[in-house]
């Protein structure tokens, strides 16, 4: 069986890369959601707009940082 590997043996270029990205897209009770991929960050939006203005802001304003889901994502406590 061969080990778990961890973020430090990813490359750095790698990890930086994936270190702030965010999906957005509704829940199932049709509400607005941006969440970043690692758990670190997000929240519930009044629509669309808000939700990617969100989580441009918290990327940066890199374009490749954020997507839009075409399924449900849900915030979980």
């Amino acid at each position: 069986m061969s080990p778990i590997p961890s973020i430090h043996d990813l490359p750095a270029t790698f990890v930086a890369a994936e270190a702030n990205r965010f999906v957005v897209g509704q829940d199932s009770k049709g509400r607005w959601v941006a969440l970043e991929i690692h758990g670190r960050g997000g929240g519930l939006f009044r629509d669309r707009q808000a939700a990617f203005h969100y989580a441009s802001a918290e990327t940066g304003r890199c374009p490749e940082a954020v997507v839009v889901s075409g399924g449900l994502i849900e915030l979980r406590p």
